[in-house]
This record gives structure tokens, sequence and C-alpha cells, in this order.
């Protein structure tokens, strides 16, 4: 089964001004990229990045895709192989790579060409700043305004300028195993394929330099979103948390004000545009309404001795959980990137 860990889908606003339309199928169009997605080489300045946020902040809030542009810079970073020797960009991570059509266009990146589509107007609008960090900071404000913590990402991040430095397919993470009964790939930088899930996460996440704690953590974003059967193969075409007609599912933003969006899908939670440790608290509770997904990487976490504690911890204590989340978060943000000035630029 083709779906990324962070199988994350968009919550939609139907007044959008960026019109922007959910996939009828996350298969997505197959257009090239290369042509109108220029990669800026201008120096971004600190004064460029906050007016981006704001652009990006407005965005999130009129169209609620924090989750699927959660997605997008997940899957453009976790592409990273650190044993790699060849250097920027070649080695995979957080270089907006993923905008170019031969990898928006992996399976495992299904849906993601309108997420870089989505963002096209704040690249036009901020020229200076690059998609590279244009992807990071969407998804570390989708996070932070969703209630999660400050993930602290640094910007400046040089971008990938061609489809030749796309890395092969089959470095991201596998949600359910393939038809041979494996998890994962062996077409990557590394093999990642296993009989087991955790085994399979294990291998993708300690390639990028994470741990344990790092990859329990990382799975708890799912905590946010959606997935599509017609899309990913997993998922119901609506549930009572996704049809946008019941009681059960009207979504609210941290703020606490009703988030309007394309009917559809399923939800691993049933405030799905809310980020908080709820999936933790959902995944071992057997009387939870069985409309609220569970994947095998998901329940892995509670399965494997390796991942059990921080599971548990996690579904315990929320600030522990964004803790790690936010390091592991950050971490991810830069993984394989390439700044100008070296050391980055906070906001």
């Amino acid at each position: 089964m083709r779906l990324s860990i962070v199988g994350l889908c968009v919550a939609a606003s139907a007044s959008s001004t960026y019109a922007f339309v959910q996939p009828s199928s996350f298969g997505v169009s197959r257009r090239t990229t290369t042509g109108s997605f220029s990669s800026s080489s201008l120096a971004v300045t600190k004064e460029d990045l906050e007016a981006c946020q704001a652009k990006i902040d407005e965005l999130l809030l009129e169209t609620n895709a924090a989750p699927f542009l959660v997605r997008l810079a997940w899957h453009d970073s976790g592409t990273y192989d650190k044993d790699l020797t060849v250097g920027f960009p070649n080695h995979g991570g957080a270089n907006g790579s993923i905008r170019f059509e031969n990898e928006v266009s992996h399976a495992n990146n299904a849906g993601l060409a309108k997420a870089v589509a989505l963002l096209e107007p704040i690249k036009e609008a901020c020229p200076a700043v690059s998609y590279a960090d244009i992807y990071q900071m969407a998804s570390a404000r989708g996070v932070e305004l969703a209630g999660g913590p400050k993930i602290g990402v640094k910007y400046g991040r040089i971008d990938a300028t061609g489809p030749e430095q796309c890395p092969p397919e089959g470095n991201l993470p596998d949600a359910e195993a393939g038809e041979d009964g494996l998890f994962g790939w062996d077409s990557g930088t590394v093999v990642t394929k296993d009989p087991e899930p955790q085994g399979h996460l294990r291998k993708v996440f300690y390639r990028m330099g994470f741990d344990d704690e790092a990859i329990v953590a990382l799975s708890g974003a799912h905590t946010f979103g959606r997935a599509y059967k017609d899309r990913s193969g997993l998922g119901k075409e609506k549930t009572k948390f996704t049809d946008g007609i019941s009681e059960t599912a009207k979504q609210y933003r941290a703020d606490g004000t009703e988030a309007k969006y394309n009917p559809g899908g399923s939800s691993w939670t049933d405030q799905w545009l809310v980020f908080d440790n709820s999936f933790f608290k959902i995944l071992e509770d057997e009387t939870v309404d069985e409309e609220l997904l569970k994947m095998s990487t998901d329940l892995a976490v509670f399965k494997d001795a390796g991942f059990r504690p921080y599971a548990e911890k996690f579904r315990d204590d929320q600030d522990a959980f964004f803790e790690a989340y936010a390091r592991a978060h950050k971490k991810l943000s830069e993984l394989g990137s390439k700044f100008e000035p070296e050391e980055g630029i906070e906001l």
C-alpha cells in the first residue's frame, strides 16, 4: 500500500480566495512543473520571510489546508539519506525538489502536485523566498496555528534547481504492506522492505538519522488530517467525522472557531484540524468509534517494545509529546538543506 506514514490530506474551505479544490483523486494530474516553477537565487532577508509567513498564515486560515501542507514538507525532506556522500542537493532532503514532475509523481506523493500549486501564489508574491523555505514554513506554521508546539524552524534554504537532482522513488515510508506482504521499497537509496511495520519504519527513519523516540513523535502527526480510499487505498468515502453534515463532523480550529472543509475521507481523530496528543489516546482505546483510522504503522508504536514506552509517555503527557515532536519536526525540516547564510535565519 503506497501511502506515506504522513499520508495527510487537506480540509479546504469552499470559499478559499486561492480557489483551491481538493482533487477528485490523489492520483493527481501529471503536469510538468519544471517550466512554471522556477528556483529563486535572490538573497532572502528576515523581512522577506516575515512577509511570507504572514501570507502563509492567511492561506492556512482561508483553506484549512495545514495537514496537506505538512505532508508536502515532510515528503520533500523525508527523502534524505545521511550515508550518501554525493552532497547537496543529491542526498535528498528539504530542498524543494518535490516541485518537479518526476518526484511529485512518485506513488507516495499522490496528490501533492495540488499542494505545490496551492503555494505557488505565495512564491510569486515572495520571490526571494525559496520553495524549500515556503514548504517548510507552511508545515511548521500549520502545526503551530493548530495548537501544536512552536517548531523553531530556521530559514534560508537553497533550492534544488532541476529534476536531475530529485531522489529516486522509494525513500518514503509506507502505511500498509504491499501485495507481496512486505512494507517498503527496494528502489530507494536503501532497501526498506520488511515484513513488519516497525522494521520498515526503522529502516526509513534510521536512514535519515532519527531514533525510536523521534519515529514515535513524528507518527503523532496523524492527529492531523484525513486519508482517502480512492486516493491512497485507505479510508472511507466519508465518515461521521468528515461528512460535513452531522454534528460529529463539525471541525474547530485551535482558537475555537468552526472550520469549513470539503467533506470526505477518514480521519485518525475526531477533531482532525487540532494538533494535540489525541492520536496516542485513540490508538489503544478499543471503545473509540470504528470509523477512526488505525493503520498498521500507527498501531506499531504501541505493539513494538522499543516504541511503546514513548507512545505511552506521549499518550499520558502532551507536553512531553510536544517537546519531542518539535525537536523531531525541526530536524526533519533541515535534513539535507543548504542554508544561506550558513547559520540560517530564525523568526
